[in-house]
């Protein structure tokens, strides 16, 4: 047994240290794509149950899928928070730490990314028992629409800390190269949920329908099975980080957070900025809404895939950056946003010519196609400031130079959202003003970003020493 247990250490040890090297000294744009593949192959397929769960539940009538659209912002918000945002800075730190031979540093983020996780996971359930009920009626919920509202969120957002728990140990998991094992947990997770979902919700033989507190059943179901594998693998060492009971270090959290926070507040200015152009968008009437809504479902589309490489960009960057060679970590930076940067512009120029191809996919509405087809033109051309300014923020993190970047985010919100409202409220500017607005917060996005990223000294502060730099 013993003999055997040294060998499994052995071989993990072999196998981080492989992921080490190919980060370091590989060739870089096999390397990305190798650690990116699972990724996208991950959130394509969550993206695929939420659209199972969301078919489910269709037959319990309206009032249930209305409940269920009034949660999902927040449920995206959370997602979005613990993956990105502080998941941003935990893949960070960690990737930091493995770059600089700093192993015992990198096993303690994994402890504190766990303590962080409860956290924040009992602040979003305390935030969406005590606020929920004023929340969704803000957003427009009444009568079984909101009951439904309630009922779902208190199931949801119950189970937030076995969310929280999934999404930062994933993100501890790609700091150190390790991507198909969070791919394949996720995986098997998503195909037991598409079967429990319709039992749960609807019934099947002896097992009765518990209607919308079945989807957010199921929904925990996942995560909690999901975050048991999680911790137990990862406390086996098997990872290439373990996870296991070390003493608060103030520095550690610090170093989680310092990217965590800002990344943290850049989803919020994301989600905001939807919001707020959805809104101004509605002040033209429900085919415009519906028009812009059915054509933006394209940028949502593309987040899959600009997420994937992004936080395989971020690994890369920060395993370098750790080891000292920040030559490398701006090529790796530059090499995934070019990628992205040309996937995301080939996009948008084609449903830029070609907008019905897209569009008809959901309807056939003149008055809607017009208003969809006018977003495409405007704003699909600068598609690709959204592929490469997202990269090139993801590299931020990884290097731990968010705040510019940040102010890209925000440059966004004012000028997509806020001078989109003031042309629109103030000036009586049309669609087409307002869609020019949104396309030129875009392209400032991409410009700020990738100034930042040519513009900031990249590094870790002190010089490695020579026996940390060895690993």
């Amino acid at each position: 047994m013993i003999n055997n247990k040294l060998g499994t250490a052995q071989s993990s040890a072999g196998a981080a240290y492989d992921r080490r090297s190919a980060m370091l000294h590989g060739p870089i744009l096999p390397v990305l794509l190798r650690l990116a593949v699972p990724t996208v192959t991950v959130l394509l397929v969550q993206t695929l149950v939420s659209v199972a769960e969301t078919y489910y539940v269709g037959f319990l009538g309206t009032d249930a899928l209305a409940g269920v659209a009034l949660v999902f912002p927040v449920l995206l918000l959370m997602t979005m928070m613990s993956n990105g945002g502080i998941g941003g800075g935990v893949s960070s730190a960690v990737a930091r730490a493995i770059g600089a031979g700093r192993r015992d540093d990198a096993d303690a983020l994994v402890f504190h990314a766990v303590v962080l996780a409860v956290a924040f996971g009992l602040f979003f359930t305390a935030a969406a028992l005590l606020g929920g009920p004023t929340l969704y009626r803000a957003l427009g919920g009444s009568d079984g629409a909101l009951s439904a509202a309630l009922l779902y969120s208190g199931v949801v957002f119950g189970g937030s800390i076995p969310i929280w728990i999934v999404n930062l140990l994933a993100a501890a998991l790609r700091g150190v190269g390790n991507v198909k094992v969070p791919a394949l947990v996720t995986l098997i997770s998503a195909g037991v949920v598409v079967v429990l979902s319709p039992v749960l919700i609807l019934g099947f033989g002896p097992v009765p329908g518990l209607a919308i507190m079945g989807a957010g059943l199921a929904l925990n179901l996942y995560y909690v099975g999901a975050s048991a594998v999680l911790l137990r693998y990862m406390a086996s060492g098997r990872g290439g980080v373990t996870l296991k009971r070390m003493p608060f270090e103030a520095r550690l959290f610090r170093d989680i957070m310092s990217v965590g926070t800002l990344s943290a507040l850049n989803t919020l200015q994301a989600n905001l900025t939807i919001v707020l152009v959805t809104g101004a968008v509605g002040l033209f009437g429900v085919d415009a809404l519906a028009g812009y809504g059915i054509a933006s479902r394209l940028d949502h589309v593309l987040i899959p895939l600009i997420f994937g490489l992004g936080t395989a960009v971020l690994t890369m960057v920060g395993v370098n950056i750790g080891a000292g060679d920040t030559a490398r970590a701006k090529r790796v930076a530059w090499t995934g946003a070019l990628l992205a940067g040309a996937v995301t512009t080939s996009v948008g120029v084609v449903v830029a010519l070609f907008p019905r191809a897209w569009l008809g996919l959901f309807s056939h509405d003149p008055a809607v196609l017009d208003a969809g087809t006018l977003y495409l033109r405007t704003v699909g051309p600068f598609y690709g400031c959204v592929g490469l300014g997202m990269i090139l923020y993801f590299a931020s993190q990884g290097a731990k130079r968010v705040t510019l970047p940040f102010f890209a985010g925000t440059a966004r919100l004012l000028i997509a959202a806020g001078l989109g409202w003031i042309v629109v409220a103030h000036f009586g500017g049309g669609l087409t003003a307002l869609f020019i607005t949104v396309a030129a917060g875009t392209a400032m996005f991409g410009v700020v970003n990738a100034l930042a990223t040519a513009s900031i000294p990249w590094g870790t502060g002190p010089s490695l020493t020579p026996a940390a730099a060895k690993g």
